[in-house]
């Protein structure tokens, strides 16, 4: 597996921290020194796992590779030991780690000693953390028990392989009328609890733009997207309206194919959920450097997409990476299917995430700004709007109907609202209009341009 990843020549192995064994091991568990030693024979390894250093598409990272021919790629004390060594070398060199995972689970023939390993393969995982490193694991098959509830499922990007196995339960031990899909790369990507299926050929690229991004944050806040649409300001707010919800309008898609240069996709919000046709999450390349993005695509955002998104902004204010968010949505989903995802929960954690954020949110209305479930994407003090778009406390309809109005009066009722992008300005809710041409530059209340 190595192989596939790392550069010609630049793996390099770490030395594996000495351990004195006991015959049979810590339990004496008969014949275990035996298979030990089959596995070596078999495999050429030592060990369950292999830790060193390489590059991979140039950026040098930790890599954990289970050798699942040894012992099922189980985990026990030496593995923990290797485990730990590795995040202890990451940490000392601001290095990345990524966990090449292939494991059925902890090794019954070290018992309860075997499954501590979890704990302390946790504990460093949580100090490379808060250290500011990411961790991109790779699942392979098949990736179950332990291996995949900590150095799996507890990484920051997880790709997997397709068809590869992957779930808490192995094949032995789930119950019998289990699904086997259910326990799948794939169906773990539309559970939100992967990030992609990468095709083993293009792994190695696709790990080498995920470490790159990861590691080379921009050093500003993100400038606002020039405007991709119609360039004159609406007369009446019926008119913003009108220009947000039209077909042909530029969604998210061309945003964010004409800010950066190439980007990947963060999908899931580890839940249970993904909302990938309504909140698209990742890192981009902007100017050579990384800008984290959420966008919203013009639909009702759903729970999961607000989790995600929230989950997005954790990490790049970890990574120190700057975020820029696009916010285009008629409103947060409102279905009972919604209620019961907990809609509320979803874009309260969303509201709070952007407002501790440490590092630089900016933040462009492209369409529709429609009440709070499109506030929760908005940075406080640093909201752009282009011409075709508008934000609303709810929408003109709405307001009409509960104001007892006749239907004629809902366009009266929208320009009450004041909610054209240069009411927004002289209300102060956005800091400008951003031009077509330049995206510094913006417009006044009158569509003249600032100096």
């Amino acid at each position: 597996m190595l192989a596939l990843v790392a550069d010609p020549g630049t793996f390099a192995e770490l030395p594996p921290p000495a351990r004195r064994s006991t015959p049979d091991g810590p339990l004496a568990w008969q014949g275990y020194d035996a298979s030990r030693a089959r596995a070596s024979q078999r495999t050429g390894e030592e060990e369950s796992v292999v830790v060193g250093t390489a590059q991979v598409e140039g950026t040098t990272a930790v890599l954990i590779a289970f050798e699942f021919g040894f012992l099922g790629g189980s985990l026990g004390e030496r593995t923990g030991d290797r485990l730990e060594a590795a995040y202890v070398h990451a940490r000392a060199h601001r290095l990345p780690v990524v966990p090449l995972v292939a494991t059925g689970g902890s090794r019954m023939q070290e018992g309860m000693l075997a499954l501590s390993q979890l704990q302390r393969v946790a504990r460093q995982s949580a100090l490379t953390r808060e250290a500011g490193l990411p961790q991109i694991a790779v699942l392979r098959d098949p990736t179950t028990g332990g291996g995949w509830a900590t150095l799996g499922a507890g990484a920051d990007v997880i790709l997997a392989l397709p068809g590869a196995q992957v779930g808490f339960a192995g094949s032995r031990v789930r119950p019998p009328d289990a699904d086997p899909a259910a326990y799948t790369a794939e169906a773990q990507l539309a559970a939100g609890a992967a990030d992609a299926v990468v095709p083993v050929a293009e792994l190695k690229p696709v790990l080498g733009l995920w470490l790159r991004l990861l590691t080379a944050p921009a050093t500003t806040p993100a400038d606002p997207p020039a405007a991709l649409g119609d360039r004159e300001l609406p007369a009446t707010g019926w008119e913003a309206v009108r220009r947000a919800r039209a077909p042909q309008r530029p969604r998210a898609e061309a945003y964010l194919d004409a800010y950066f240069a190439r980007r990947v996709a963060l999908v899931g919000d580890r839940c249970g959920g993904a909302d990938p046709g309504g909140m698209l999450c990742g890192f981009g390349e902007r100017n050579g450097r990384t800008v984290a993005f959420a966008a919203q695509t013009g639909t009702a955002t759903r729970p999961a997409g607000y989790r995600t998104a929230a989950r997005l902004i954790r990490l790049a204010d970890r990574l120190d990476i700057p975020v820029l968010t696009l916010v285009d949505t008629p409103g947060a989903a409102n279905d009972a299917d919604a209620e019961r995802q907990g809609a509320g929960a979803a874009i309260a954690e969303l509201f709070g995430e952007v407002a501790a954020a440490r590092t630089p949110v900016t933040t462009l209305v492209i369409g529709e700004g429609g009440s709070g479930g499109a506030l929760a994407l908005a940075a406080p003090g640093n909201t752009w709007a282009t011409p075709d778009s508008y934000f609303s406390v709810i929408a003109p309809e709405l307001a009409a109907a509960i104001l007892k109005r006749p239907p004629e009066q809902v366009e009266a009722t929208a320009d009450q609202l004041r909610i054209r992008p240069q009411d927004l300005v002289e209300l102060g809710v956005v800091r400008g209009i951003v031009d077509t041409v330049n995206t510094e530059d913006t417009v006044d209340t009158e569509g003249r341009p600032r100096p």
